[in-house]
């Protein structure tokens, strides 16, 4: 991709913003940001770009697109914006980092998505190729700019690669080899919708695949099940509920592979390191990638027996007076909380709410009657959260400013044995530029008290 010369217009400057700004100057593109948030809420990434000749239109949106090759779109950049569509009806390609990182790039991809594990199960595949001495990189919606590895790898690395439903709207090209789906259920309706636009983004990963790549499918989940008649690569599924004909399953407790007319028996689900069911789905996934892929299974098993699961879900940050403390920031819609209230015998506390994305909490609240002691609610949700947990019959919900006064709080009315989990059920960005901001904030209270 020649993008010498090229003027580029780069919408957003999310986090991905400054590697891809910096990428394209190399690259010799004479680039334009735009964003609508103004010099002073954008100081922090300008000071990052200091030095690099940029043209900047802040705190609108652009008006003159005239001379404009080519647009790339951050993933926060709904793509029915008015201006955007004015972009695409001049005939200018939109695109998003992702795309632009594939048409630059000649490794292997690995993509996974879905409403929940992507970030456990990228960095887990990611794990397992770094032991089998693969080149190796762990990117994407992960926190790893695709963009930043164009020029370290080559024909022989793997990008295992996070991506979301907003990252896959703006792809064209974007062809992974190994694709993954490992769940859908409602999420991000404030942008997508509806719900079968959500699932049609999601599906955009296998779209450009052939009769020569695989997609991952999770047999368990209605949805993704039935993505398999669509799909014009190998379908490969795994389930932890079904003995399957082909693919990795679970019977009698042991994880077993069925490919190629060969069945083994890997490893008993009890040496899995990472706790829930939830997270046997993330590690079923993960070995069906390495096993389409022909890594060596003895490898896998080993991963699977150390890896400790990732910052932000599940991760157990302290106890005081036999009290855990949890923190599952990365808990952003109702169907993860509910995976996270799932994977505990004791009794919790719970703290949640955050953004409003038009979700359900009626699953989610249903489950407070039989995990939950006390409720803390904080953010733009916690009214409807309450609401929806007094329709359930559950009734010990607290109110509160900040996640100093949800932290103090839960701390009081825990007893010992008691977990305190913080599981918003919502993103982060009401109050928060980030879960993982959130989650730090959560864990700085916790060593404060």
């Amino acid at each position: 991709m020649d993008l010498n010369g090229k003027n580029v217009l780069l919408v957003g400057l999310a986090r991905t913003g400054i590697s891809t700004i910096k990428k394209l100057y190399e690259k010799g593109a004479k680039v334009t940001v735009n964003d609508i948030k103004d010099k002073e809420k954008l100081k922090d990434i300008l000071d990052n770009l200091k030095g690099y000749d940029v043209n900047y239109v802040l705190g609108k949106h652009i008006e003159d697109i005239s001379g404009v090759d080519l647009t790339i779109v951050s993933p926060g950049v709904p793509l029915d914006l008015d201006f955007i569509k004015k972009i695409k009806s001049t005939n200018i390609e939109v695109i998003g980092e992702i795309e632009l990182s594939y048409r630059l790039s000649k490794s292997f991809f690995i993509g996974l998505t879905g409403t929940n594990g992507k970030t456990t199960t990228t960095t887990l595949v990611g794990e397992i190729f770094k032991s089998s001495n693969k080149d190796t990189y762990i990117v994407g919606n992960i926190g790893n700019p695709v963009i930043d590895t164009v020029d370290k790898s080559n024909e022989d690395s793997v990008l295992v690669t996070e991506l979301s439903s907003f990252q896959l709207e703006s792809i064209k090209e974007f062809r992974p080899r190994i694709s993954a789906i490992l769940n859908i259920t409602p999420d991000h309706l404030n942008r997508h919708k509806t719900m079968q636009n959500y699932i049609d983004a999601k599906c955009r990963i296998f779209e450009n695949q052939n009769e020569n790549d695989f997609t991952v499918l999770n047999y368990d989940c209605e949805t993704t099940r039935d993505l398999g008649q669509n799909c014009k690569s190998k379908v490969i599924y795994f389930s932890r509920k079904q003995t399957l004909n082909e693919g990795v399953y679970v019977k009698n407790d042991i994880i077993t592979i069925n490919l190629d007319n060969k069945k083994t028996e890997l490893m008993n689900i009890r040496e899995i390191s990472i706790p829930g069911s939830h997270n046997l789905e993330n590690a079923l996934a993960a070995i069906t990638i390495a096993a389409v892929y022909g890594l060596d299974m003895d490898i896998v098993k080993q991963v699977l027996k150390t890896f400790g699961g990732v910052e932000h879900r599940l991760e157990f940050v302290r106890q005081i007076n036999n009290v855990k403390f949890v923190n599952d920031s990365k808990g952003t819609n109702p169907d993860a909380s509910i995976k996270a209230l799932k994977a505990y015998d004791n009794p919790i506390i719970l703290i949640a709410g955050g953004l409003d994305k038009k979700s359900d909490f009626t699953d989610f609240t249903k489950l407070f009657n039989k995990k939950v002691k006390h409720v803390i609610l904080l953010g733009q949700t916690a009214d409807i959260i309450r609401k929806s947990a007094i329709k359930q019959g559950f009734e010990n919900c607290y109110k509160v400013k900040n996640m100093e006064d949800a932290v103090k709080r839960a701390y009081e009315l825990a007893s010992p044995k008691d977990v305190v989990l913080l599981s918003p059920a919502c993103a982060s960005w009401d109050m928060y530029e980030s879960y993982e901001v959130r989650g730090k904030h959560f864990k700085n209270e916790v060593f404060s008290l």
